[in-house]
């Protein structure tokens, strides 16, 4: 009988993957993009606001309560943006989803170095995380039609 456990790779069965959700959250056609603080490596990389799905959560609902966690917004989730993105050795899989912004709500930096609005064209002026870069690609033309 096969399964889709991995034979000596060390990955797990596919459904004991880890979901992390990205917002990626767009206005006035930008996108949010926020520098990491921490770990060491990756500080000042730059990445979508978001996080683990906990047990019980939707991914919709964990990127409404990640985003007013780290930013102090309420968001309204759209589409996903971009395809899955394999991350720590395969045991994580980051999707990233269309977002906006809910109200007068202003993003904080909470939780990150900075923050910023890109227009597709400045997308490149900053050094995304390597999980945030495929997304990046599927975001540029969407911006440009904004």
């Amino acid at each position: 009988m096969q399964t889709e456990r991995a034979s000596g790779g060390g990955q797990g069965d596919r459904r004991d993957l880890k979901v992390i959700v990205g917002a990626a959250i767009i206005r006035d056609g930008r996108v949010l993009a926020c520098a990491r603080a921490a770990p060491p490596e990756v500080a000042g990389m730059w990445e979508f606001p978001g996080g683990k799905v906990e047990p019980g959560e939707t991914e919709t609902d964990a990127l409404i309560r990640e985003c007013a966690e780290e930013l102090a917004v309420r968001v309204e989730i759209g589409d996903r943006v971009g395809r899955n993105v394999r991350m720590a050795h395969g045991r994580s899989v980051l999707k990233v989803y269309a977002a906006r912004l809910v109200g007068d709500d202003e993003p904080q930096a909470l939780e990150h170095e900075g923050l910023r609005w890109l227009a597709a064209d400045d997308l490149d002026s900053v050094t995304w995380l390597p999980a945030d870069a495929p997304i990046v690609t599927a975001l540029r033309p969407l911006l440009k039609t904004l």
